[in-house]
């Protein structure tokens, strides 16, 4: 077919040599950095030795062979393929497989209830599921209600599983050519399920060119503090798999020519450890409450670490307190960028605020307000009230976040209702509650669901949340609103203690009612041992509302 040298609009890149195409990254890194490590993986994250650390080209010749077992398997463009597994060398290649032959990678998380996964793996219907053996005794359940089985195990554990091959023999006499699919950059890849903290969880289509522009946009953030790109080292020990993480923590290192490295799940002392002996440049830290944690182990170790490589850390979710900004800065270097950022799985480039950039505003609102800086330059973003007013020159009037972008979901795959309430007047509605301040920055108030309506006030449970965790013997805090008789919805405290302390509840509500507005002040506390969360470290809120939501009765 000749090459189109006449029309100037309604043009396609999808052919080899001009698309972008997220199973095309590994094989252009072998023509600069063939022999250069792409992916290492820690213990336990692998299932083979010999897949522990990968080559860009050895890592893209195994994803060529994934990718051509799965089209043996005469699956067709579009065909989804599940997977049911953690953090691995080979779910990770699996992933980028199934990108190159022009698939789509449905992951599901594993700390799903067996009825949502049931409902999930009926909705997309895969072709074929890749399992690994350890998670097996979770996917069985659901699996059995579903009616499918699992195709390929990884066999982390050395198991598996009836019925199935080992991810090894399932690419044993597989080509290693890349395979010959046309790819379009707007085709979805990856289908990522919303977290499904109010309703089942919706299924966010992703596609190359949202990967690309995603990843690049954070390449540009994570590549700060060292000389080259290419020298990029990032490190996670959270989710890649079946987390919209895998855009922004593990694409850009691969973009610039760096190096990820990935560990099986959150560990904060194995986490600290491979900053130091990977001689890692940045790190996907989570939330504030994990980096305090990685940060108490590296004390402990102090003199068997070095941390002198790392140069930048990401966080998200609350604000950071400038006592733990000190420490990460004393473990590393003065030089130490840290960025809060905000985003979600259908609008991941999003807003980024940098404590070093703003310092006095960082100085005067640490712990207290939670600011997110503004937004991506590759976003349009407005915030609006109820009425769809934007409220551009306001200072601290709440509404909602909107979005317009290419690192934009296309939407809900087989969901046209929840797509369209999303898009509506032709923006992403992200459900997100930010106002601006003085200066134009903007403050994250809350999730809207979140937002706490206390006797004719909105309540933002982040603010509250952050007080509590000021308190020496409260280690993690939820606010929820619950039913109450006068206050309609009362703001209560659910708190996890401190190690060694046994708080009071009473004396937690005076020290809040000291440093709140008293429709802020919990009207109750309770301690748990522990909440419930995701594995990214969010809080499911609709759970804690559900389990106490008697709890002013009478």
């Amino acid at each position: 077919m000749p090459i189109d040298v006449t029309n100037l609009t309604g043009r396609s890149s999808g052919d080899r040599w001009n698309r972008a195409s997220v199973g095309d990254i590994w094989e252009r890194l072998t023509w600069s950095f063939p022999d250069k490590e792409a992916l290492v993986c820690r213990e336990g994250a692998y299932a083979y030795p010999e897949n522990a650390r990968l080559t860009y080209r050895q890592a893209d010749e195994l994803a060529n062979r994934f990718a051509n077992a799965l089209l043996a398997r005469d699956l067709q463009p579009g065909d989804r393929v599940l997977a049911f597994c953690e953090n691995s060398a080979e779910a990770y290649v699996a992933k980028i497989a199934t990108a190159k032959a022009g698939l789509v990678f449905a992951p599901i998380n594993p700390m799903l209830a067996p009825d949502v996964v049931a409902h999930l793996i009926d909705k997309v219907e895969p072709k074929l599921a890749i399992v690994d053996d350890q998670l097996w005794p979770k996917a069985e359940e659901s699996f059995a209600l579903a009616g499918f089985e699992p195709t390929v195990t990884i066999p982390i554990d050395g198991e598996v599983l009836p019925g199935s091959v080992s991810f090894a023999e399932f690419v044993e006499d597989a080509s290693t050519a890349e395979p010959d699919v046309r790819i379009e950059g707007d085709d979805i890849w990856e289908i990522i399920f919303t977290s499904g903290t109010t309703a089942m969880p919706k299924a966010a289509m992703v596609s190359h060119h949202y990967s690309y522009y995603g990843a690049y946009s954070f390449a540009l953030t994570l590549s700060r503090g060292v000389r080259f790109e290419s020298e990029m080292r990032l490190v996670t020990f959270l989710p890649l798999i079946y987390h919209i993480a895998d855009q922004i923590f593990s694409l850009p290192a691969f973009l610039c020519g760096g190096t990820v490295v990935v560990g099986r799940h959150y560990d904060p002392a194995q986490l600290a450890r491979t900053v130091s002996e990977e001689k890692i440049t940045a790190l996907w830290g989570g939330s504030p409450a994990m980096l305090d944690e990685i940060a108490a182990e590296a004390r402990k170790v102090e003199d068997e670490l070095d941390f002198s490589a790392l140069s930048v850390v990401v966080f998200g979710w609350t604000a950071i307190p400038d006592r733990l900004v000190a420490e990460l800065k004393r473990l590393s270097s003065e030089q130490l960028t840290l960025v809060e950022i905000l985003g979600q799985t259908e609008a991941i480039a999003c807003h980024r605020f940098w404590p070093d950039k703003w310092p006095e505003t960082f100085a005067a609102n640490a712990g207290e307000k939670n600011y997110v800086g503004v937004p991506c330059p590759m976003v349009a973003s407005k915030i609006v009230d109820e009425g769809g007013r934007a409220l551009e020159g306001t200072v601290e009037e709440p509404g909602e976040v909107l979005y317009r972008s290419p690192v934009v979901t296309p939407g809900y795959y087989l969901d046209q209702e929840a797509t369209e309430q999303a898009f509506r007047d032709g923006w992403f509605h992200s459900g997100d509650v930010c106002m601006y301040d003085e200066d134009g920055l903007r403050m994250m108030v809350d999730r809207s669901k979140d937002i706490v309506k206390s006797g004719g006030e909105n309540v933002s449970s982040l603010r509250v949340e952050m007080i509590l965790r000021e308190h020496p013997e409260v280690a993690k805090a939820a606010v929820v609103g619950l039913p109450h008789e006068r206050w309609d919805e009362a703001v209560t405290a659910i708190v996890v203690a401190a190690e060694g302390a046994d708080p009071d509840p009473d004396q937690i509500s005076s020290f809040c009612r000291e440093r709140l507005a008293g429709y802020e002040s919990p009207k109750g506390v309770v301690v748990v041992d522990e909440l419930p969360e995701t594995v990214g470290g969010k809080v499911l809120k609709y759970k804690l509302r559900d389990a106490y939501a008697g709890f002013y009765d009478g």
